[in-house]
């Protein structure tokens, strides 16, 4: 038996979109899906006790962070991750490769890995799939990221060629390497930025290796939405519908919705707990700062169609004070509605898959959203 199972439950008649359930060695969950990210083993301002009220059946925490601190020896002394961090949903741990490129300036890529700076400290670093590999074996996760380069966008055709051919060289050396198969189920990483042709070698020498799963890269780090989308649908379908397939780095609701509507199943982004630490706030009507002065004196809730703790307890000219004067407990607050508003919100997509009307919901959700409106402010 592989650690990791997808199981289909249904297909949207209208739009495509699969609803699913995967698996793992910490549980189950129903995807489509979007995961926390709780980069150094905490989502920021948040506990695992809040988390699992809102509903999160799985979260992300990252290699490279825990590598650095504390790392994995101690986590894997701790007896694992789930232990350490009081967690016992599954948890996903990405490569660390995104680190590697986007926090070291100084870094040289070649055939054995990468050799770069400590963001922290600047000490120097050396990082290959067989490290990577390593650290997630100790850290436990249920799902663990092949280690693959993450190119700049936009990139020439050559040099995105190179890359991808290094990425399928290093899958091979990561499951080569990957001591625990038996209850970590390890995912490559589909790369190629925009190129279809990239994409399509990319995903052959992937689906030939055999992973119990799936993720696009290279994607929402700077292009248009319409490039995306357009990626995702010649991409989507080159994956095996039997496996689950995972959007790296993507958060907005939008983004969420047209994700789902391409056939992917999980997806992560640091952005509601970012966002949420500025004050800016996902409603089922928009972007909201509520820093803005036009708050001082709202006493309504942040979102009067959200039933979360914050809405339900406090309003915009409390929050706001508390933003404008540094308190930790707004941040708290921004932190848990942003969090619940997409957790619930991949909750709607699924039940409009079930109902055969996601693309009915799309359109309803856009228009109160704002979307369809000229200039929309997104995140």
């Amino acid at each position: 038996m592989t650690a990791i199972r997808y199981e289909l439950i249904k297909t949207c008649k209208q739009t495509g979109a699969r609803l699913g359930r995967v698996h793992t060695p910490h549980g189950s969950f129903e995807t489509p899906v979007f995961m926390p990210v709780g980069t150094q083993a905490t989502v920021k301002t948040m506990s695992p006790e809040e988390l699992t009220d809102m509903g999160a059946g799985i979260i992300l925490s990252n290699t490279y962070h825990l590598w650095l601190r504390p790392g994995e020896d101690i986590i894997e002394e701790a007896g694992g991750l789930h232990k350490f961090m009081n967690w016992d949903g599954s948890i996903l741990t990405d490569s660390g490769g995104f680190q590697v490129f986007s926090l070291s300036d100084l870094r040289r890529i070649e055939e054995e890995g990468v050799h770069f700076r400590n963001h922290i400290s600047g000490e120097k670093l050396f990082l290959s799939p067989e490290k990577a590999m390593h650290i997630q074996n100790s850290l436990g996760s249920d799902i663990m990221m092949a280690f693959d380069e993450c190119p700049p966008y936009p990139a020439e055709h050559k040099y995105m060629k190179n890359s991808v051919e290094r990425t399928s060289r290093w899958a091979e050396r990561c499951l080569e390497a990957h001591k625990r198969p038996h209850d970590q189920g390890l995912f490559g990483i589909v790369q190629g930025g925009e190129y279809e042709d990239l994409r399509k070698q990319s995903a052959k020498d992937l689906t030939s290796l055999d992973f119990p799963g799936y993720a696009i890269g290279g994607l929402s780090v700077g292009e248009p939405k319409d490039v995306m989308n357009r990626v995702l649908e010649f991409t989507t379908p080159l994956l095996p519908d039997e496996k689950p397939r995972y959007l790296m780095g993507v958060g907005s609701p939008d983004s969420l919705i047209d994700g789902a509507i391409r056939g992917i199943d999980m997806f992560d982004c640091v952005l509601p707990t970012r966002i949420a630490r500025n004050g800016t706030l996902m409603t089922s009507e928009g972007r909201l700062v509520v820093r803005n002065a036009k708050y001082a004196r709202d006493f309504s809730p942040i979102d009067p169609n959200c039933d979360c703790y914050t809405c339900k307890n406090y309003t915009r000219a409390y929050v706001r004070h508390l933003i404008k004067t540094d308190e930790t407990f707004g941040l708290r607050l921004t932190s848990y509605h942003n969090l619940y508003f997409l957790v619930k919100l991949m909750e709607q997509v699924r039940q409009a898959i079930r109902e055969d009307r996601l693309g009915d919901f799309r359109e309803e959700f856009f228009e109160q959203y704002g979307f369809n409106k000229p200039n929309a402010k997104n995140f």
